[in-house]
């Protein structure tokens, strides 16, 4: 397959999930549309390109492995898992039904196949995350991991600990990817706890940093296959847009916490070219 071609095929995949989580939201009442939309070109890429795994295997050691920090963006992870046959779309069907197993938040990793850690509690990811990278040294693995942070999880101290133990230990199959979308619960990102480069940031603390827009899947495809530099643990700041992919809904912050309508999914569905 063409580059040009599996760009398209992976760009067609996340407007199928983007469809899949707003009508899953308006059903189940399920929120934080917006931070799910805007790391869904993330979540593709990296389930549908990059990872080496086998969903029919999802406890193989050598598997690499994925931690959704920012936990409130659980409602893209399950249906991404799901196509990528980590388990069937029947049971998505159990969505937000009492004493089930899809929440507001992942799971632990035995209740779900492809989960890795719960997560939600914000700051928990990255440090989950070192350790995995740091036991596949210890056992002589080759697996990689990829944490997908919030920017404005990046307020949270210990994921600047992690960051620190890191570089200072050399951690070279570490990836971290900031779903850089400017808000945070109920403000701006800089309104919250001040600006600067998160680049500048994560170089600082002695991780590899690029800069990229994380909506846009070539640049996402090339970060993410680029090889870690010997000694250095990886980060990528991805700047997205909250809502990404609706009119109606992008860098609007209301969408944080809105479910939409049944008039409004139809109108996001035509705008993503899916048939109702």
């Amino acid at each position: 397959m063409s580059t040009g071609a599996k760009i398209q095929e992976l760009e067609n995949i996340a407007n199928v999930a983007r469809g899949r989580i707003i009508s899953n939201s308006n059903k189940t009442n399920t929120p934080h549309l917006g931070s799910c939309l805007s790391c869904v070109d993330i979540l593709v890429a990296i389930y549908f390109d990059i990872l080496k795994i086998d969903p029919s295997k999802p406890q193989d050691h050598e598997r690499d492995r994925f931690i959704l920090s920012k936990g409130h963006a659980a409602a893209a992870l399950f249906q991404i898992l799901a196509m990528k046959g980590f388990y069937s779309d029947t049971l998505l069907e159990t969505y937000g039904q009492d004493g089930g197993i899809f929440a507001e938040h992942p799971p632990t990793p035995d209740k779900l196949p492809g989960i890795e850690a719960a997560t939600g509690s914000l700051g928990h990811g990255l440090p989950i995350g070192l350790g995995m990278a740091m036991s596949s040294y210890i056992k002589q693995n080759k697996y990689k991991v990829f944490v997908l942070l919030g920017d404005g999880e990046s307020n949270e101290g210990s994921v600047w600990e992690a960051a620190m133990m890191a570089s200072a230990q050399n951690i070279d199959n570490i990836v971290v990817i900031i779903d850089f979308n400017k808000w945070q619960a109920t403000d701006r990102s800089i309104e919250i706890l001040g600006g600067g480069s998160l680049k500048e940031k994560w170089q600082a603390f002695g991780w590899d940093a690029v800069e990229i827009d994380g909506n846009d899947m070539t640049q996402l495809i090339s970060a993410l296959s680029k090889k870690n530099n010997h000694g250095k643990p990886k980060a990528i700041i991805a700047n997205t847009v909250k809502g990404k992919g609706i009119s109606f809904m992008e860098d609007d912050n209301n969408w944080h916490y809105r479910i939409p309508t049944e008039e409004e999914v139809g109108i996001a569905l035509t705008e993503l070219g899916i048939e109702t």
